[in-house]
């Protein structure tokens, strides 16, 4: 005979195995339960838990309304407001984020409910990690639980979660404030207090409570001991009444009848709910008890044996799973599972097996990738010893060309450090569209110092655009191919750089009188500065952004090339990442 347990779906046989048991308990337990009405004692219980839950909301309003102020208040500090603003230079930036960071630390020292404190900013200077007060980059809020609650407004709470301090991880209430100054959004001040004081008042002096503590919206801040899930109780409350009351909601076979009262207050945001068990009200019907209990006992002793039963055949192959689990390493051998199973755990089983598959295999394909990586990682730190080698000679050679009154060459100098200082960029990959504008000017400035009158050119940016971001270098080899190859037989030349912004992308044109895409055949090539340089920016747009965007290039009717960029508008710089193109690249 088959094993049923190996043939047919577990979540039928649990079914019909419990459902037959518990339609007998449930039969005779409706028969039994109907008694006398216990409305009065609900009416006094749920009166008495009304007017405890007012005082503590009372109470705890008081104490996040004051949260609330200070927050209002320190958000509109002068000093505050003026470091946000990021307008001095560093050495008074340095003393007033001293004077901020003081400030906000006297405030967590002067109020023991506070933990600590954040505040969300645009380029923040990193301090003390243990430190009570931390500067944090305003893109990392969004890693945060009330992120999302702070884009529909401008201050939110958000639920019990911890954060990591000296004493290690304490439990939280965080209260988060956008900080606006004739608005412009400056940054996030965000709050916390200690969830451990705010739980006690909620506790009150009833240990074994079951409470929840919700705000307008009816997102739970805090809860202790066993309450019901939000989508099991809201649907009984309205929440945008005032008016405290109380209402019972009928059970299941998991949770039971259940009593809930719950407190609002015309002055306060907040709703606190309790939630006291039916049976544990009604436990004075002594006659119902001892039915209730007689008819139980044999329910139980029923449901255990079935229980014990079917517990060992549902949990045999998951102890079977989770032992080769724990026994799997990549590149040995693996603990064979059974393969007679047809219903769920064959399933199982059989994904099990595949997944092992695949992670052999993404194992060795990552062990290729670091490989690759390293490389590429150490080609990367070896390129930029160069051009900080360069920079600084070119800054000695200025200096030089100075005091030997070679006021043309000091320039050309100085341009060319521009150039490398964009060009080096700290590291970045992308920058603004206006440093790119400087570096392309300062490369057309020297040419035009050798060229003389006879090289024209003209950068039509609008503003708002110069604001965006785009890989760096980008412009400067088509320029260069424009003056090195198009203009090589001329005395003459002339350079036009537009942008504009089409279809939801930033459109770049550069134009040129030269002799367009079609060279001599007779003409040697003296440099492979311009084929290189066009494709790897052409590889670098592809990897960084893919198929949609890329390069034109093509012939002016009126003589010379147009190059055509399409690029996606970018008002922040995104991650710093190497296209994988490029960490492929060997040379």
């Amino acid at each position: 005979m088959t094993n049923p347990f190996k043939k047919y779906r577990i979540d039928r046989l649990f079914f019909h195995s419990f459902a037959i048991v518990l339609i007998l308990v449930i039969a005779v337990t409706a028969w039994t339960s109907y008694s006398n009405s216990s409305k009065a004692l609900v009416k006094t219980t749920s009166h008495y838990q009304q007017r405890l839950l007012d005082e503590l909301n009372n109470e705890i309003s008081t104490r996040l309304n004051m949260i609330e102020q200070i927050s209002l208040s320190t958000s509109r500090d002068n000093e505050l407001t003026a470091y946000l603003q990021n307008r001095q230079d560093d050495f008074e930036r340095y003393r007033k984020r001293v004077g901020v960071e003081s400030a906000l630390g006297n405030l967590t020292y002067a109020i023991p409910l506070i933990q600590g404190i954040d505040l969300y900013m645009d380029q923040p200077v990193p301090n003390d990690s243990q430190s009570y007060i931390q500067f944090r980059n305003l893109p990392d809020m969004d890693k945060q639980p009330w992120s999302a609650s702070l884009q529909k407004s401008d201050f939110a709470w958000s639920g019990e979660h911890s954060i990591p301090s000296i004493q290690g991880d304490v439990p939280v209430l965080s209260f988060a404030r956008k900080i606006m100054v004739e608005n412009d959004y400056l940054g996030v001040l965000v709050i916390h207090i200690k969830a451990k004081e705010i739980r006690e008042l909620l506790t009150g002096n009833s240990s074994g409570s079951n409470r929840i503590m919700t705000d307008s919206g009816g997102k739970q801040i805090l809860k202790i001991g066993e309450t019901l899930e939000p989508g099991e109780w809201s649907k009984w409350i309205d929440l945008k009444s005032n008016k405290s009351g109380y209402v019972h909601i009928p059970g299941n076979e998991d949770s039971g009848n259940k009593l809930l009262v719950y407190s609002r207050m015309d002055n306060s945001i907040w709703t606190l709910i309790e939630f006291t068990s039916w049976s544990q009200i009604t436990a004075s019907s002594l006659k119902l008890a001892e039915w209730i209990g007689l008819i139980g006992l044999g329910a139980i002793l029923l449901v255990l044996l079935l229980t014990h039963y079917l517990s060992r055949q549902f949990t045999k192959p998951i102890k079977q799973l989770v032992s080769a689990m724990r026994m799997y390493s990549v590149g040995t051998s693996k603990e064979e599972l059974p393969v007679d199973y047809e219903n769920e755990f064959g399933y199982l089983f059989s994904g099990y097996r595949k997944q092992n598959e695949r992670i052999e295999e993404l194992y060795r394909s990552l062990e290729q990738r670091y490989e690759q990586q390293r490389k590429a990682e150490i080609e990367a730190l070896q390129a930029n010893i160069n051009p900080h080698f360069l920079y600084n000679m070119l800054d000695q050679l200025n200096w030089m060309a100075i005091e030997a009154g070679q006021d043309e060459l000091s320039r050309i100098l100085e341009l060319m450090g521009r150039m490398f200082r964009i060009g080096l960029s700290n590291g970045a990959s992308f920058i603004k569209v206006s440093e790119e504008l400087e570096h392309i000017g300062c490369y057309l400035e020297i040419q035009q110092l050798r060229w003389g009158e006879g090289l024209e050119y003209r950068i039509e940016v609008e503003p708002e655009l110069q604001k965006l971001y785009l890989p760096k270098l980008t412009l400067q080899p088509f320029v260069e191919n424009s003056i090195v190859h198009g203009f090589n037989k001329q005395r003459s030349g002339q350079v036009i750089i537009r942008m504009a912004t089409a279809g939801g992308a930033l459109q770049i044109v550069i134009e040129d009188n030269g002799a367009g895409l079609k060279q001599p055949k007779e003409q040697p090539r003296k440099r492979h500065t311009g084929g290189y340089g066009i494709h790897n920016v052409r590889e670098r747009i592809a990897g960084y952004f893919g198929t949609g965007y890329g390069i034109t290039l093509m012939e002016r009717e009126e003589g010379g090339t147009r190059v055509e960029i399409s690029l996606p508008l970018l008002p922040e710089a995104p991650a710093q990442k190497l296209p994988a193109s490029l960490t492929r690249r060997d040379g």
